[in-house]
């Protein structure tokens, strides 16, 4: 005797969970694959501000008020952190390669650099 052969339809779904989704499926012709992001000039152009109140903070009337930590200091030349100054020159630097550099530096160029953090300061 053969058994009884039962005839079932059984429908698949048209892309199984467990294989990957090809690229030409995830992003169609035309779209992108990257995330765009925006830069803030792009932003403010989208955003209508005139429509928004006064009092209702947006992008352009964002207030902070002043910081409660002491300002960083900066050397002169590397633009590092700066922990030392120059007891001479009055220049702040990052490390003693800096500091043999500015005992080398002409008092012109010294007082340049100490004018660009508008500490001018004439030198003896």
């Amino acid at each position: 005797m053969e058994p009884e052969i039962i005839e079932a339809e059984i429908l698949l779904p048209p892309a199984l969970s467990f294989k990957k989704i090809q690229m030409s499926e995830k992003y169609p012709k035309g779209q992108s694959r990257s995330r765009h992001w925006k830069h803030l000039k792009q932003i403010l152009q989208a955003e209508n501000f005139q429509a928004y109140s006064p009092e209702e903070p947006n992008y352009l009337n964002i207030e902070s008020p002043p910081s409660a930590y002491p300002p960083k200091k900066f050397c002169d030349i590397t633009g590092f952190e700066a922990p030392y100054v120059d007891p001479r020159t009055k220049m702040r630097y990052a490390n003693a390669d800096v500091f043999k550099r500015i005992r080398y530096l002409p008092g012109d160029s010294i007082q340049r650099y100490l004018s660009l953090r508008n500490a001018a300061v004439v030198l003896k």
